[in-house]
């Protein structure tokens, strides 16, 4: 039996496709642990900042294991496979788009053909899984390469969705995560779309608790925010990029909706799910805005009823036409930015989380405990601790929120 271990940077989406080359090499004879002589890194590219972890990465793999041989695959490697192929330790490049063919070269077979879309699912965590159901994007904005490193949308099928979600529930786990580069965008091309899968999730009620992943805004529905209002499985989480308040600077990104419409979709949510979790992304500093259209942006935040922001300062992406822009945002602004739009961040994630105190919400619990407690996730996404008690471990279990606090 030969030895091999994965690590993995970056989105949902890439954990559930390493969990299928892992599951792979395993069904191949291959056992994960132990001293690797193969180690995959399945890598990120969406900000400089995680190309400098894929080269961290990279380089504490090789001191760490000397002898082992290195299989780069991912959206860096996708980027930028010439500069990869010359790190110390790597013997193989692959994409995102073939990068399943990492496991016939491993496996020393003849490479199979690289079908356009490719299902995957992650099965090591107890509680729950990331179900991949859609890759790429056709929305090609310009601060962003992830288009370029994954192709055009495109999507598995409602029915072999359902063939995984039933595996998934088959296995012990409780949760899944709809996962993909542009969910909102499943079906595309096709007579599917994600209304209709979730319509079809929900008849076939195989698991507790289904999550939709980040969605662009223009794509989330006022049926499919309906529907999930009304579903016991569909979680009342919703995470929506908005990237700029500021219509101008919208447009400059070449996002596909305005700052009123956003609007309207979280006021939607939160009118018939008051207690939902609604988390957007944010970008700090995109080329050419204003002070004065940053304070639009922070000043619509403010005012929306968002639980909580993921803050990027803005990230020069080579490929990129906002890398093209002359009037570039200096780091020291971008940081400031940054700083507080996090401060507004926290305030409103306290504000969220102060709201459900007293509230017996759903729990499902985690099988890790720390200092004699469990931590597991509320519907909504709260993440909460009950005391240390075994028979709980990976059950859903009705759990009072007596305090709130936020850990930085």
């Amino acid at each position: 039996m030969k030895n091999f271990e994965i690590y993995t940077l970056g989105c949902k989406l890439n954990f559930s496709e390493s969990a299928a080359i892992a599951a792979r090499l395993e069904a191949n004879g291959w056992h994960r642990g132990g001293i690797p002589e193969i180690i995959v890194l399945n890598t990120c590219a969406v900000t400089q900042s995680a190309e400098k972890k894929t080269r961290n990465m990279a380089s504490k793999i090789h001191r760490d294991n000397p002898l082992a041989s290195i299989v780069v695959v991912g959206c860096y490697s996708a980027l930028k496979p010439e500069l990869l192929e010359r790190w110390t330790g790597v013997i193989k490049v692959f994409g995102s788009a073939n990068k399943m063919s990492c496991v016939d070269f491993i496996l020393q077979q003849e490479p199979k053909p690289v079908p356009p879309f490719f299902d995957a699912y992650s099965t090591h965590d107890r509680t729950r899984s990331f179900l991949k159901i859609q890759d790429g994007c056709n929305t090609h904005c310009t601060y962003c390469t992830v288009w370029i490193a994954r192709g055009k949308s495109r999507s598995d099928t409602i029915e072999n969705v359902l063939k995984n979600i039933q595996n998934i529930a088959d296995s012990g786990i409780h949760e899944v995560n709809l996962t993909g580069v542009n969910v909102g965008d499943f079906g595309h091309g096709t007579k599917e779309n994600l209304l209709k899968l979730l319509k079809a999730i929900v008849k076939q009620n195989a698991l507790e608790r289904v999550r939709i992943s980040s969605i662009e805004p223009e794509l989330l529905t006022p049926e499919i925010i309906r529907l999930v209002a009304k579903s016991p499985i569909l979680m009342p989480h919703f995470h929506l990029p908005l990237q700029a308040g500021c219509d101008r600077v919208l447009s400059a990104m070449r996002r596909r909706y305005t700052t009123q419409e956003y609007a309207d979709k979280v006021l939607l949510i939160k009118k018939l799910m008051p207690d939902a979790c609604v988390a957007c992304d944010v970008i700090a500093g995109f080329p050419g805005e204003t002070d004065e259209e940053f304070e639009q942006t922070y000043h619509f935040l403010e005012e929306l009823p968002i639980s909580y922001m993921h803050v990027f300062p803005y990230s020069r992406r080579p490929r990129t036409h906002a890398n093209l822009i002359e009037e570039q945002i200096s780091e020291e602004v971008k940081r400031e930015r940054t700083d507080r739009l996090l401060e507004l961040s926290h305030a409103k994630k306290l504000a969220f989380y102060s709201q459900c105190e007293g509230q017996t919400r759903p729990v499902l619990v985690e099988s890790e405990p720390v200092d004699d407690q469990l931590f597991g996730f509320t519907d909504n996404y709260i993440r909460v601790s009950v005391p240390l008690d075994e028979k709980l471990i990976n059950t859903i279990q009705p759990v009072t929120i007596e305090q709130c606090r936020i850990v930085l």
